[in-house]
């Protein structure tokens, strides 16, 4: 007799559908939750504490005062609609993706921008920036055999200087290094397909997010394979993944910009800066808050950190067992976590060593040796010890970490509305220009916000953002933006007149005759009015005055 055939399943009750059945990583995830409730529970906690910290802040503010997100939302409107004749971008930019590859956040927040109004897509935009930072490092702490769960420090510097700034590529791309990091060590520690083609597509988003860091990213993961080579005996699995990032890069090497050619710099070791270091991490806001949160929330990361080194103080006197392995399965885990432990450390050495060595610039690059410092402290938080395995003790580590995140997140929130109602009368200004504008703008007064560097510096590019057209200053004469203007001498080329170095910071310079010619319409902040700027040219009409905001426009043609 033949092996008999498996009875038929059972027909489902009338008037009950059947359920369909969970996908993998779902089904994965809640067996997952039922076999560990308190890790299930804790991680939706950071989750939670994620959105919050990084969302609220965004969400807030219609503008928020970030000093080159307008910017970025310019050139982020011009991916999107560079086809379309109506907001005039093709006639004065050239797309230039591989030569300045710092396309991430535009590509994310053009394809936004399909759905949702340009303000939104790109807080959307800036905010997936800014959750790579907690997601990079959860990557790194899985990686290093402790708990993603810690993660969550990440966030604790989202809301840093930097940020406020609106170094959006360099934050996401310090994410993505971790990230990589992370998945250097899953790779060379238990190999798979899967985790060699995650490493490949970070070095690839890392690439296309800041290309300056990716040769960092690279000794990294060549570097991270070595020293836990004595541990794993593998360094081939990482070959493959680093194939298509290294193509870029020579591509890049070949077809950058002049803007992206090291220029020559003496380097220098200033020990002083060490005691700058307080002051080039929490001090965006005028706001006595920041200050009294950044010292709560180093309080409650040492708390946390005081808890799990007494986890794993209890763990190495055997209070806390594992669970049952074999004796050469266990060496062979403890060396590898040893040998990785050397790994985000000695990232950070590099780090801090070019905080003390870099100049403030180089080049057109501004504010470069205080970056470093963050890049710094953000991969010396890989050394942070694992969650302690007991839950009386892991709980109150996840929940001092959260609350630490929480409370500079409530100081941006807070500032951040702040600066919402301080940009009312610009909104209400700006919806008296028409589409596709010729837009001069000036900025003379700074005042009105809590922040300790001003955010109304770039604001009007927000009008080129929604509405396209021109505008008389643009990150585009730098060349060194995926964005860039045409050459003025090609065919159907309509560009506006080049402007003197740091222009947008002394708009005393601005002289109608020489400088108004082009432009049709004209936003002034000043709080003393603005019509003597425009005297000598009769042409040039005011329009409206709200708030510290004047509008004119030319009443014929330029």
């Amino acid at each position: 007799m033949g092996n008999p055939s498996p009875p038929a399943e059972p027909p489902a009750a009338p008037g009950r559908p059947r359920r369909a059945p969970l996908s993998g990583p779902l089904r994965r995830a809640l067996t997952a939750a039922r076999r560990a409730p308190l890790g299930a529970a804790l991680a939706l906690v950071v989750i939670t504490v994620a959105v919050y910290v990084i969302a609220v802040p965004l969400a807030v503010a219609r503008y928020p005062p970030m000093t080159d997100l307008p910017f970025h939302a310019a050139q982020t409107a011009a991916l999107r609609h560079y086809l379309d004749p109506a907001w005039h971008f093709r006639e004065q930019f050239a797309l230039q993706p591989l030569a300045v590859p710092y396309m991430s956040m535009y590509a994310l927040g053009a394809l936004l921008m399909l759905v949702l109004p340009p303000a939104a897509a790109v807080k959307v935009a800036a905010g997936a920036m800014l959750a790579l930072l907690p997601a990079g490092l959860a990557v790194l702490f899985h990686g290093l055999k402790r708990s993603p769960l810690l993660g969550v420090l990440g966030l604790v510097l989202v809301w840093c200087n930097l940020t406020h700034w609106g170094f959006l590529n360099h934050m996401g791309a310090l994410g993505l290094f971790a990230m990589v990091v992370g998945l250097t060590l899953l790779l060379v520690d238990r190999p798979s397909r899967g985790r060699q083609i995650a490493l490949a597509l970070a070095l690839v988003a890392l690439f296309f997010t800041h290309v300056f860091r990716f040769p960092f990213a690279l000794a990294a993961v060549v570097g991270a394979a070595i020293v836990v080579f004595p541990a794993t005996r593998r360094l081939r699995p990482i070959a493959l993944p680093l194939a298509p990032s290294l193509a870029l890069f020579t591509v890049w090497l070949a077809v950058r910009t002049d803007t992206l050619h090291a220029a020559p710099f003496a380097p220098a070791l200033h020990w002083e800066r060490l005691g700058e270091i307080p002051s080039l991490l929490f001090t965006s806001f005028t706001d006595p808050a920041e200050a009294a949160a950044a010292r709560r929330a180093a309080r409650l990361v040492l708390a946390a950190l005081l808890v799990c080194a007494a986890g794993a103080a209890a763990q190495l006197a055997g209070a806390s067992p594992g669970p049952a392995r074999s004796p050469a399965a266990d060496a062979r885990d403890s060396a590898f976590a040893r040998l990785a432990a050397l790994v985000p450390v000695a990232c950070a050495a590099v780090f801090l060593g070019l905080f003390l060595i870099l100049p403030l610039q180089i080049g057109l690059w501004w504010y470069v040796y205080p970056r470093e410092i963050v890049a710094a402290l953000f991969l010396a938080l890989g050394a942070f010890p694992d969650l302690p395995r007991s839950p009386w003790l892991k709980a109150p580590a996840v929940l001092a970490l959260s609350a630490a995140a929480i409370s500079l997140g409530a100081v941006a929130q807070d500032n951040y509305r702040r600066f919402d109602e301080s940009t009312r009368d610009f909104d209400a200004i700006i919806a008296r220009i028409p589409p596709a504008p010729r837009l001069l703008y000036l900025v003379f007064d700074h005042g009105g916000s809590t922040r300790t560097t001003t955010p109304f510096i770039h604001l009007p590019a927000w009008v080129q953002a929604t509405r396209g057209g021109w505008l008389s200053f643009h990150f585009a004469v730098w060349d060194a933006s995926p964005v860039a203007y045409r050459p003025r001498s090609e065919p159907g080329a309509v560009v506006p007149p080049p402007t003197p170095l740091r222009w947008e910071w002394t708009p005393e310079k601005f002289d109608v005759r020489r400088h108004g010619a082009f432009f049709d319409w004209f936003l002034v902040r000043r709080r003393a009015g603005a019509d003597r700027l425009f005297a000598k040219d009769p042409s040039i009409v005011p329009v409206d005055h709200v708030g510290d905001w004047w509008l004119y426009r030319r009443s014929s043609g330029p």
